[in-house]
């Protein structure tokens, strides 16, 4: 006979035990999605610079992440993505130009530390909420091996929906419309709009969000390179012309700041890596 501790009951303890492995499933979906990547680069980088073995290979990346303070994720996703260097005893990027840093206008912004990429993610999530005003949001950036966007930031959004949307493709949701269309979409009520694929407007609808507005983050020349995403607890009419302006102006810094990192901060990683490898030991 199961005999349930004081206070609890039996359904109780059971809800918890079910929520308990959702959440190790989701941790073993992510760490596996990203492992597969890394896996990727090591392999590209041991046959680039005949390294002994994957440690190796790995070593490389890691202390490369460590040094630019860029994720490991990012940097493998760089090493797959960027083409190589010309040879294997030249430098990768010989004739770049180095830009300083964008400036960032927004407030949420302003106590961000330079070359920070998390910092500018929150910031620029928490920024937008403010405008809309709301508490629920995420940040996406699109995913330069397989397309799509995946969730990089997120708040006040429940583990199903972080899990559900933790990879989005070209269709099915208002953040996919959005890059695809590279405009800010609003959808008045998720419950009856039909940018949302069934499952999708479920996931939404059971974590609170019954409205949603979503403006891509976007370069100079007009490519979407991530998406932040409002959510609201109850339909809406729109928004202001205001708001949209302010939202606009928090898009495109945004964007272009997220192309100076990848041509600057990711590139001189990729670099040191470069030339670490260079000096390593060969196989």
């Amino acid at each position: 006979m199961t005999v349930s501790e004081p206070g609890t009951t039996d359904e109780g303890v059971e809800q918890g035990e079910l929520e308990r492995l959702r959440a190790e499933v989701r941790d073993l979906r992510a760490r596996a999605r990203a492992h597969t990547l890394i896996a990727l680069a090591q392999g590209m980088l041991r046959e680039r610079y005949a390294l002994p073995d994957a440690d190796s290979a790995f070593t490389l990346l890691r202390l490369a992440s460590q040094r630019f303070n860029v994720k490991l994720r990012t940097l493998a996703e760089a090493v797959v993505s960027v083409p190589g260097p010309a040879a294997p005893d030249a430098p990768w990027f010989p004739r770049r130009a180095r830009l300083p840093e964008p400036v960032l206008s927004f407030p949420a912004a302003r106590r961000v530390a330079p070359r920070n990429r998390g910092g500018v993610l929150s910031a620029v999530l928490s920024q937008t909420l403010s405008v809309v005003g709301t508490d629920m949001g995420n940040v996406q950036l699109a995913d330069r091996v397989d397309g799509g966007l995946r969730i990089e930031r997120h708040t006040g959004l429940t583990a199903d929906f972080v899990d559900f949307f933790g990879y989005v493709g070209d269709d099915g949701t208002a953040c996919a419309r959005a890059a695809r269309d590279v405009a800010q979409v609003t959808v008045r009520d998720v419950a009856t709009d039909p940018v949302f694929t069934e499952p999708a407007r479920a996931v939404i609808l059971a974590a609170g969000s019954r409205a949603c507005h979503s403006v891509p983050l976007t370069t100079s020349a007009g490519l979407c390179l991530g998406m932040v995403s409002a959510h609201i607890d109850h339909p809406v009419g729109g928004l202001t012309e205001a708001q949209l302006k302010v939202l606009d102006v928090i898009g495109a810094e945004t964007g272009r700041w997220l192309a100076w990192y990848e041509r600057t901060v990711v590139l001189d990683a990729l670099e040191h890596l470069h030339t670490a490898a260079r000096g390593g030991p060969r196989g």
